[in-house]
């Protein structure tokens, strides 16, 4: 029997089954990244192989034994797996294992928990919990007593767990009103800029490319940046000045991961929203990463999700500096402005960026000029 009162309670086992993905190494050392940007201990990794999940343990019995031995091995606290567990599931794996187990989502979660510092962040990520939690009030600490009824509380023979689930979904209804308003607001500020004609530009991209420290060079805005998985949750834009063309508004975003839980799409789709009125994307690439392809074709997918994917895109090749490459700026067949080679730490290249961001600004203001002579009558 695995002693719980002796475990280290920041130390967690890690389980990763690979199911025949191409992406599966690249998966497993991302859990160890956000595992350890969530401030938790990796102890030990138990991988295995299979042809599905099991539909009670996920993993099958023996392997599940072997999670179990390793737990105890290691004194581990949790077991974090790098998949998405059904309720009853991740149940059976808490009375089979006798320690905490939660899934890659909720380690997500956890780490948007930590690093939201706006209210509307905040509020943001407490909505996708709440909607987490839902279906997982049983088993998770809940008592199913009978409540005793009150006048104009609850009817007699009511469950806590019909209690907890009435609570949650008015908190959600709550939660839903207030980034409600609070869309509402960043519309009201999105038609000030476009009759003030500024060009909006987001800077997108995965996790860790480097896209606040890239913000930060552009804007001076001290924006918080550091070498760690989801470092930037709360979008924060800043008025850039371009020399002859006038002022950009440059945004900084939360970034993309594999398999990003679609609570959390949901719930920041508003923040996202701001991406998809964008009139330039910078989509950020560490050009190091042996995944950038992948990586890439994830924020792109994320992008299509929202809407966002017909909005122009540069290429920025990021952290140059660490291969010690030439920055440079490449143009597609149609002598547009298509990639730049930078490193925003340095600063290499980020010159580049400004002077093609002055380009596209002032081809956007002959756009807005054209537009508005049409409408006018005048062409």
């Amino acid at each position: 029997m695995y002693r719980g009162a002796a475990a280290v309670t920041d130390a967690a086992v890690l389980v990763s089954l690979d199911f025949g993905t191409a992406d599966y190494a690249e998966s497993l050392e991302e859990l160890r990244l956000l595992t350890e940007s969530a401030g938790v201990q990796v102890a030990a990794v138990v991988e295995g192989k299979r042809q599905r999940p099991d539909s009670a343990l996920y993993a099958g019995s023996g392997k599940v034994q072997e999670i179990a031995d390793t737990v105890q091995q290691q004194q581990a606290a949790m077991v974090i797996f790098n998949h998405d567990l059904t309720p009853a599931q991740q149940r059976n794996l808490v009375g089979r294992l006798r320690v905490r187990v939660i899934d890659r989502t909720a380690l997500i979660l956890d780490i948007f928990a930590q690093r939201a510092k706006s209210h509307e962040g905040k509020v943001q990520v407490e909505l996708a919990q709440l909607r987490y939690l839902a279906t997982r009030l049983t088993g998770l600490g809940t008592e199913l007593g009978q409540q005793k009824g009150g006048i104009g509380l609850r009817g007699p023979g009511e469950t806590q767990l019909e209690t907890d689930r009435r609570k949650l979904a008015r908190r959600v209804d709550v939660l839903k009103e207030r980034l409600a308003k609070l869309k509402r607001q960043r519309k009201v500020q999105r038609r000030a800029r476009s009759r003030n004609d500024v060009m909006s530009v987001s800077v997108v991209g995965y996790t860790n490319a480097g896209k606040s420290t890239l913000f930060n060079s552009l804007t001076h805005a001290g924006a918080y940046a550091a070498d760690q998985l989801f470092a930037t949750l709360d979008t924060t834009a800043r008025k850039l000045y371009l020399p002859g063309q006038g002022a950009v508004v440059v945004s900084d975003t939360v970034g993309f991961i594999r398999h990003l839980p679609h609570s959390l799409v949901a719930a920041f789709r508003g923040t996202l929203e701001e991406t998809a009125q964008a009139d330039l994307l910078l989509h950020v690439v560490d050009i190091n990463s042996p995944d950038r392809d992948e990586q890439i074709a994830e924020v792109n997918k994320v992008l299509h999700e929202i809407g966002a994917d017909a909005i122009p895109q540069i290429l920025v090749l990021n952290k140059i500096d660490l291969q010690s490459l030439p920055a440079g700026v490449e143009h597609d067949e149609y002598d547009r402005i298509a990639r730049i080679r930078l490193s925003a730490r340095t600063g290499a290249g980020v010159e580049m960026l400004r002077e093609a961001l002055a380009e596209i600004r002032a081809g956007f203001g002959r756009q807005e000029q054209t537009t508005e002579s049409r409408i006018n009558g005048i062409e």
